[in-house]
């Protein structure tokens, strides 16, 4: 098949009829968007509502009866948060088992312990991109600095040396890799496999990583010279059980307090540790091999596959399996552990919305028929599908400074392009998004903020280390998925 930038069949497929003339359906698209992003940056409204309001801009500004405008941002609303919704509470459920059992300081623990002084920087890259599959960005910096502040004491490197590969670990699986919140969305609007897409996530943020992390992370260390702050030390390491319990940042590893305590004294093993968290994706990278190497449906691997690697029953198992692995596996008590699992869902239930408020925005854009408008436009500019969504995705990135509302926006304008690619192309279109919303996090960036007083560092030098390895991370990814789609 022709390369994805040259692949564009949407005009064969059904799409929405526009509800009225190209110029008012264009406008309406930009006034909404610009609803979104003047209600985020100048009346700080909360992405849920922001994205309500330019729901109902949308709809009104190309014609249509505000009850119909109700009715498909509803529909849209319902069915992300039923695809969504369950993922990322189930994914919140395991990541919290993960910080309260010990299970994460183990594996940041072993890695680290077994790397020599020159290969500490890859070995962070290492345990930032593991902590990252199952847990929010902001708990895994939560958790890994105080062992960022250690190892780079201890090894006399550079903070900055140190840091940054663990930074682009995160960030790559945050954007790039299910189940997390953005990916998830992108999939689910864009109707992606997520088997495929979780495997070409994984080739993508490799070698993404790599160079963002320690290759980068070599040349912003002697740009950026900083002293390491005396917030942490080796016993504040030990006794505060790695530096997760005192999170405060709303996510879903914050607050463990008395859990992890209890915990830290007897941890899961390591590979029962890695084990637990490579599960979900060996489970769901599975059904997708099994798809692509048996053809016959009704074989009983298939057929055993088709059930276990779906992305619902996946994290079911894991958070099952979590229980005895992680939480009996720290000698957890049964209410612990009930505690542990309650007290993961309050802090993802403003995520849950936002991606629901999504999805109803992505309806309204459906429905009016803008994503058709898009779709005839884009092919008969010949433009490519990849490159158009990454820079969707980072015009809005900067725009709002959330990752979120860039994947959100940029997914559901990319809709009506992807009707008629292949399995394969969807999904190098959904990490183009995922690319692209990681694009230079600044100063309307509340991940900038963290990462700024964590490190103690000035604007100017957060921007010289943080910001332009997001923008490397970006950029290489793009680089990556321009090249699988030749391929592809």
């Amino acid at each position: 098949m022709s390369p994805l930038a040259l692949t564009l069949l949407a005009a064969d497929t059904e799409l929405p009829e526009p509800v009225a003339s190209g110029w008012q359906l264009v406008i309406a698209a930009l006034a909404g968007i610009a609803v979104i992003v003047v209600l985020i940056t100048v009346f700080k409204l909360h992405p849920f509502l922001s994205l309500i309001f330019g729901a109902l801009t949308v709809g009104i500004v190309a014609g249509m009866n505000i009850g119909d405008v109700l009715e498909s941002f509803s529909d849209g609303f319902g069915t992300t948060a039923a695809g969504v919704g369950i993922l990322i509470a189930l994914g919140a459920m395991f990541a919290k088992l993960l910080a309260d059992s010990g299970g994460a300081d183990e594996i940041v623990d072993t890695i680290v312990g077994r790397s020599s002084p020159r290969t500490l920087p890859w070995a962070m890259a290492l345990v930032g991109a593991i902590i990252g599959l199952p847990m929010f960005f902001e708990i895994g910096v939560v958790l890994l600095m105080p062992v960022i502040y250690l190892v780079a004491k201890r090894s006399g490197q550079s903070l900055i040396t140190i840091g940054i590969p663990a930074l682009a670990g995160l960030s790559a699986m945050h954007g790039l890799v299910p189940p997390h919140p953005g990916p998830l969305t992108a999939i689910d609007l864009l109707g992606a496999d997520l088997g495929v897409t979780l495997a070409l996530g994984v080739a993508v943020a490799i070698p993404t990583v790599i160079v963002a992390g320690p290759l980068f992370g070599k040349l912003a260390g002697r740009w950026v010279v900083i002293d390491i702050p005396d917030r942490f030390n080796a016993d504040d390491l030990r006794a505060d059980g790695g530096g997760a319990g005192g999170s405060g940042t709303g996510g879903p590893a914050g607050g463990a307090g008395s859990v992890q305590t209890v915990a830290q004294r007897t941890r899961p093993s390591f590979g029962i540790t890695l084990f637990s968290v490579l599960l979900p994706v060996a489970l769901m990278m599975g059904k997708a091999l099994v798809d692509i190497f048996i053809d016959d449906e009704n074989s009983l691997v298939r057929q055993t596959f088709d059930i276990l690697g779906r992305p619902l029953m996946a994290l079911l198992i894991a958070v099952v399996v979590g229980i005895f692995t992680l939480g009996r596996g720290a000698k957890m008590t049964r209410d612990q552990i009930v505690k542990c699992v309650e007290s993961s869902l309050p802090p993802v239930a403003g995520i849950i919305l936002i991606v629901a408020a999504g999805g109803g925005f992505k309806q309204l854009l459906v429905d009016t028929g803008i994503g058709t408008l898009l779709a005839d436009w884009a092919k008969g500019a010949n433009v490519s599908i990849i490159l158009l969504a990454w820079t969707i995705a980072v015009l809005i990135r900067l725009a709002t400074g959330s990752a979120t509302v860039a994947t959100i926006t940029a997914s559901s304008l990319m809709l009506g392009l992807v009707d008629g690619l292949s399995t394969g192309e969807v999904s190098l279109v959904v990490l183009a998004v995922g690319a692209g919303s990681l694009f230079f996090s600044h100063v309307n960036d509340a991940g900038f903020w963290l990462i700024k007083e964590f490190f103690g560092m000035s604007v100017g030098q957060t921007i010289k280390s943080w910001s332009v390895m997001e923008t490397v991370l970006s950029v290489t990814g793009l680089v990556l998925v321009l090249l699988l789609g030749i391929f592809i």
